[in-house]
C-alpha cells in the first residue's frame, strides 16, 4: 500500500502523525534566533537544506519544522519535508541490486529528495517481523538511532514492507549521493528525510548509506558477534564504489537470534 509519510504501525506503541509539539508565534516566516521551531542542528537556506562548505557527507543533526499549530502560515521557509516528494523520481530494475531509483531532472546539494516512510514501529515488533523472515527474504526496516542532549537514546524503527513509498525501493551505497535527517514537525516521531549530499545529475541512480556512516564502525549495533558468524549471515554489497564494505550494513540488535 502507497502512503506518502509514515504511519501507525500494527503494534500501535506509536502515532508519527499526533500533534503533540506546541506552535510558534511568529507572524511572518520564521528566524533564528527568535522562533523556537530552529534550533541548534540543520536549518534551511531556501528550499534545501544548509550544509557545511565542506564536501564531506554531515552527520544527522536533527531538523524542527514548523508545524500544524504554528502561525507562521504555510509559505514559511521552515516547512519543507512537510510538503512531500517534489522531485521527479523513477523507480527502475538494476543489474544485480533488484530495483532501484533515479533521478529524472538535476537535484542540488542540501535538496530533500524524498522521505523513507512506512509503519512506525515500537523495537519489540520490529524486531519480530526481522526474526520472522527467512534469509531470501529483502529486509526493508530500518532503525535510526539518536543520542539525545540529556543522555537518553532514541530508537525510530519504520518498516515499508506492507506500507511505504518510494523510498523503500533505494539501495544502499558506501559512497551514496543522498544523507538521511531525521525531521519532526508535529511530535517526537521524526521523519526520516532524505537529502542530497552532493549534486545530482539527471538519470543518476540515487543511493543512501543504511548505516548512516557507522557500518565500519566495530561494534556499532547492540551487541557484537564475532566476524565469521556475522558476515555468514550478512548480505553482499554490490555498489562498486572504491570504499565498499563488501557486506550490506548489519545490525546485530534486530537480526540476532534469541
Amino acid at each position: 500500500q502507497y502512503s506518502p509519510e509514515s504511519v501507525a504501525g500494527a503494534d500501535g506503541e506509536l502515532e508519527p502523525n499526533a500533534v503533540t509539539f506546541p506552535g510558534c508565534p511568529c507572524r511572518r516566516s520564521c528566524q533564528p534566533p527568535e522562533c523556537p521551531c530552529l534550533p541548534r542542528g540543520h536549518s534551511y537556506s531556501g528550499p534545501c537544506l544548509r550544509l557545511p562548505e565542506r564536501q564531506q557527507q554531515p552527520l544527522c543533526s536533527p531538523v524542527l519544522e514548523c508545524n500544524s499549530l504554528c502561525r507562521c502560515g504555510p509559505r514559511c521557509q521552515n516547512r519543507l519535508v512537510q510538503r512531500g516528494l517534489r522531485r521527479r523520481l523513477q523507480v527502475f530494475r538494476t543489474p544485480r541490486k533488484g530495483w532501484g531509483v533515479r533521478a529524472l531532472e538535476p537535484v542540488p546539494r542540501g535538496a530533500f529528495v524524498c522521505e523513507y516512510a512506512g509503519e512506525v514501529l515500537g523495537f519489540a515488533e520490529a524486531q519480530r517481523r526481522i526474526r520472522a523472515q527467512s534469509a531470501q527474504e529483502p529486509n526493508y526496516i530500518i532503525a535510526v538511532r539518536e543520542h539525545l542532549h540529556d543522555g537518553r537514546l532514541m530508537e525510530t524503527f519504520v518498516d515499508p514492507t506492507r506500507v511505504g513509498n518510494v523510498g523503500r525501493f533505494l539501495n544502499h551505497s558506501c559512497e551514496p549521493n543522498l544523507f538521511m535527517v531525521p525531521v519532526r514537525v508535529d511530535s517526537m516521531v521524526p521523519k526520516l528525510a532524505l537529502f542530497a549530499a552532493t549534486d545530482i545529475s539527471a538519470g543518476e541512480e540515487l543511493s543512501y548509506d543504511y548505516s548512516g556512516g557507522s557500518h565500519h564502525v566495530p561494534g556499532a549495533g547492540r551487541e557484537h558477534k564475532p566476524l565469521e558468524e556475522e558476515n555468514s549471515s550478512r548480505k553482499p554489497c554490490y555498489c562498486g564504489s572504491r570504499t565498499c564494505a563488501a557486506f550490506l550494513p548489519w545490525d546485530s540488535s534486530l537480526f540476532s537470534t534469541p
